[in-house]
């Protein structure tokens, strides 16, 4: 029961440092946005 238990502990601890570190990376980390234009082949606007 005692190896349950410390599994169930080190299961619990490495997945809270994977959500504190997937976490971080979202809050702290965001891309810079930037206008992205490319022609579209094939299509044509109505004018």
């Amino acid at each position: 029961m005692p190896s349950l238990i410390r599994l169930l502990v080190i299961l619990g601890a490495l997945g809270g440092f994977v959500f504190g570190t997937l976490y971080v990376l979202a809050v702290y980390f965001e891309p810079n946005q930037k206008e992205v234009s490319k022609p579209v082949l094939g299509v044509q606007i109505k004018r």
